[in-house]
């Protein structure tokens, strides 16, 4: 593999507080140097970026795969054809497939079957078959690669067995997520309780459903010592509890997704179900908090959500519909939304969906260092796109964007230094 100089960047780490114009070397797979005054060595390629921005490759912490057991959905091929084309080179693989990871030989095939183009890290099965009875072996899970542990889209909704979760989580070094949603309150509900769903016909879910299970988890936190993470918060209580259990010291961490802070419960439209997404949207206010949240550093990370479902899952009314939208594709434009309307620097937009998630999984990703893996993402902030469903790369299309019109497009991907997209 040849030397490559990216020349004529503006280079982004989130970690280091770098934002300046420079260029990039690029040696055997690895970052080999990068700088204002970069030379290019003899028989080395270039690519002029033409004042692009380069940064770390996007760590995306949260996204469900259709293989195994739901191909018809989405492959771990298609997925990571759409990681590529929105600048994720790794992704954190939810265990809620079928069958569930709650085997050491799932957790290590899972890792396997991503190829040159995007790392994947699993999540083990926090219960058996993602149930909610039994805890899965924890230490095997983590011995053959297991990031975290979850029930994916399931909340765990035992308390008792949360407490044993965060307990063992805790011995081996490793995490809780949780679907922050109190099952009893959530089941059979379509959308967010309130005036729209009345007036809709549709059954609501609380948005206290998410701060209950929120404020029970961090009570079994302070309780076992050990580590939850809740997945796409998206009302403000949930945060306010979150801000609180910071501040107590708690090891209390939380992402949120871009629908929450870039919708809020108006795009659900005339029955639209692309929009049909769990949680449920919500009011504006809560969006505002969501956003509030990024700004004021108390969402750990952005993750894509990624749920890919086909056009049978959607074409139903819409109460039963299977909730859920596609993500990969559209993860960083969609933040970078926040850049453009001033809620948010570049640096710490980029930094919720590199080092912030990387840190949070203990990895070597989502920083500029010399010698670290050549993963990087070269974007265009200016340069606008509209979603369409139906147009985007991968097998999933059941955007909630879809028809939004967006500044901040991919140009180019890389992966252990070889280009795999643009």
């Amino acid at each position: 593999m040849p030397d490559l100089v990216l020349l004529h960047a503006r280079l982004l780490d989130p970690a280091t507080g770098l934002d300046a114009p420079g260029s990039l070397l690029l040696r055997e797979g690895r970052i080999a140097d990068f700088g204002t005054n970069l030379g290019v060595p003899d028989g080395a390629e270039t690519l002029d970026l033409q004042g692009a921005c380069v940064a770390p490759g996007l760590v995306d912490l949260r996204a469900a795969l259709g293989e195994p057991g739901a191909e018809h959905r989405e492959t771990i091929a298609s997925a990571a054809q759409a990681a590529a084309a929105g600048g994720i080179t790794t992704l954190c693989a939810l265990p809620d497939t079928q069958p569930a990871i709650d085997d050491p030989a799932l957790v290590s095939f899972l890792a396997r079957q991503a190829g040159a183009s995007l790392t994947i890290l699993p999540y083990g099965a926090a219960t058996r078959g993602c149930a909610g009875k039994d805890l899965a072996e924890f230490g095997l899970l983590r011995e053959a690669g297991a990031v975290a542990f979850t029930d994916g889209r399931r909340a765990i909704g035992s308390a008792r067995l949360m407490r044993l979760a965060l307990s063992y989580a805790r011995a081996f070094g490793s995490f809780i997520v949780q679907h922050p949603e109190e099952p009893t309150l959530a089941a059979g509900g379509a959308a967010t309780e309130g005036e729209r769903a009345t007036r809709m016909g549709l059954p609501g879910i609380p948005p206290a459903a998410e701060s209950m299970m929120v404020e029970r988890d961090i009570a079994l936190a302070r309780l076992t010592g050990g580590h939850v993470h809740f997945a796409h918060l998206s009302t403000a209580a949930a945060l306010e509890a979150i801000r609180r259990a910071r501040a107590e010291g708690l090891r209390v961490t939380c992402d949120t997704a871009p629908p929450y802070f870039d919708l809020n419960e108006t795009a659900i439209g005339e029955y639209r179900t692309y929009a049909k997404l769990s949680p449920p949207l919500r009011d504006e206010q809560d969006r505002l908090a969501v956003v509030a949240a990024l700004a004021d550093g108390t969402i750990d990370a952005v993750a894509s959500d990624h749920q890919p479902h086909d056009a049978d899952d959607k074409r139903l009314p819409f109460a039963q519909a299977e909730p859920g939208g596609a993500g990969l594709a559209t993860l960083l434009a969609v933040t970078l939304a926040q850049v453009h309307g001033g809620r948010l620097p570049l640096l710490e937009a980029i930094g919720l969906m590199t080092a912030r998630p990387a840190a949070l999984l203990g990895i070597e990703a989502g920083r500029l260092r010399k010698g670290a893996p050549g993963d990087l993402v070269a974007f265009s902030l200016e340069r606008g796109w509209q979603v369409h469903s139906g147009k985007l790369p991968g097998k999933a299309q059941n955007t909630p964007f879809d028809g939004r019109a967006l500044e901040g497009r991919v140009l180019g991907t890389w992966k252990a230094g070889q280009r795999v997209f643009g």
